[in-house]
This record gives structure tokens, C-alpha cells and sequence, in this order.
């Protein structure tokens, strides 16, 4: 088969098999999304202009890090245990297939969260959107570098393990990590750490592009997202072609 029908068919095997279960997600990240733009200014007795573009900016970026780093390890680790990345270790096709046609799949389940919360935020609170043309890149940057992290350390860890570390993951991102509140709030240890980790870096990304009158990507952002993309892609391949 060429390329186009190992995709196709792949994709058309997966999307069916986790059919309920993608439709489930959909709603679940709808809720999340609304939940992170209208709960947290619970939080803020008097929020402003700035710290509702915060939230309105950072509930894309959650959403995306739930799918890839935390959903998408625990499918892997189900699959894992029941024995289909096996099977599908046996297909006769390009694993680079098997990932794209995965990876397709997990970017158009995050598609109506992202959307939701971006309407929502709009008609509640006006946070001053000042979309860039940048805004499908990086949704496509983000997007890729969490999934194919979640795809690198969840099929090199046991099931248990990449499990635990996705429940770190989605706490660390919701209450530790600089998405829904400027950097300069953590100490400064976790400022360095935060640097190197990917997180931070998509934030930066996503907040850029829906309001790019207010914040500012740097450079060393996206250098950041692309290398954590390919390391997670790469390790997944080298798993998945490993006898």
C-alpha cells in the first residue's frame, strides 16, 4: 500500500474501534475548557482585563496538554495491556503511518473544546482577542509536541508508571505551570525548571497568537516545542520499529 492508504486505513481502524470514546472526550474537553474560563474567576475576587486573558489564552493550551499528555498515555497503557500495540507492532506498514494517523485523530477530538472556550470567553468577558496569523501554527506546534510526548514516555514506560506520571502532568499543568498566570508568580527554581520543560513554551506560543497585542513569543519558545516534538516522536518510532 502507498503511504496515503496505510494512513487511511489506519485511521479508519482507530477512529472506529475508540468511536465512543473519542465522542465522550469531545464533551468531557468542552466542559474542561468552559470549566478553566468561567470556574477560576471564582478564584479571583475582582479579576481584570489581564487575568481574564490569561485564562481565556491558557484554556486552548490545557485542553491540549489534557489530550497529549494525560488522555493519550492512558490509551497507550490500555492498549498496552490488552495487547493491541502489539498486534499493531505486526502491521505491515509504515510506523510513521500508525503515529500520523493517531496523531489526526487526538488534534480534531481537542478542536471544539479549543473553540468553545474561545466563544465563551468572547461573549462573557471580552478579554481583548488580537488573533495573530500565527494562531493554526501554533495550535499545530503545541499540539504535536504534547502528543508526541505523551506518545514518547508512555510507550517507553509500563502502563502504571506513564499512568502516575500523566496524573503529575495534568496537576502540575493546572496548578503549578505558568498557563493561567504569569511566570513570575512561581519561585524561581521552578521559573528555570519551567524553562526547560515544554509547558511554559506552549503557553507562551498560544497566548502570542490569540493576543498578540498584549504577549510575546520568543524564539527560544518554539526551539523549545520542537525539540521536545521530536524527541517524543522520535522514541515512539524507535519503539515501535524495536524487535
Amino acid at each position: 500500500m502507498s503511504v496515503f492508504n496505510e494512513f487511511k486505513y489506519i485511521f479508519q481502524m482507530q477512529f472506529l474501534r475508540n468511536a465512543g470514546f473519542l465522542i465522550f472526550m469531545v464533551l468531557i474537553q468542552i466542559l474542561i475548557s468552559i470549566g478553566i474560563v468561567i470556574g477560576f474567576t471564582y478564584l479571583i475576587p475582582t479579576p481584570d482585563t489581564q487575568s481574564i486573558l490569561y485564562l481565556a489564552t491558557g484554556a486552548p493550551t490545557i485542553i491540549l496538554i489534557f489530550t497529549g499528555l494525560v488522555i493519550l498515555p492512558q490509551q497507550v497503557g490500555t492498549s498496552k495491556s490488552d495487547g493491541f500495540l502489539e498486534f499493531m507492532r505486526t502491521w505491515p506498514v509504515k510506523r510513521s503511518a500508525i503515529l500520523g494517523a493517531d496523531t489526526t485523530i487526538w488534534l480534531l477530538i481537542t478542536i471544539p473544546g479549543i473553540v468553545m472556550a474561545s466563544i465563551v470567553a468572547h461573549l462573557m468577558f471580552s478579554p481583548g482577542y488580537d488573533v495573530s496569523w500565527t494562531v493554526v501554527p501554533a495550535l499545530l506546534m503545541i499540539a504535536l509536541t504534547s502528543i508526541g510526548v505523551g506518545y514518547g514516555f508512555s510507550y517507553l514506560l509500563s502502563p502504571t508508571t506513564s499512568l502516575a506520571l500523566s496524573q503529575v502532568i495534568v496537576f502540575g499543568a493546572l496548578m503549578f505551570s505558568p498557563v493561567n498566570f504569569p511566570m513570575e508568580r512561581l519561585p524561581e527554581w521552578l521559573q528555570a525548571l519551567h524553562e526547560v520543560l515544554p509547558i511554559y513554551s506552549m503557553a507562551e506560543v498560544m497566548r502570542e497568537s490569540l493576543a498578540a497585542s498584549t504577549f510575546d513569543a520568543t524564539i527560544g519558545n518554539y526551539i523549545n516545542l520542537l525539540i521536545w516534538c521530536v524527541l517524543g516522536y522520535g522514541g515512539a518510532i524507535y519503539i515501535l520499529n524495536r524487535k
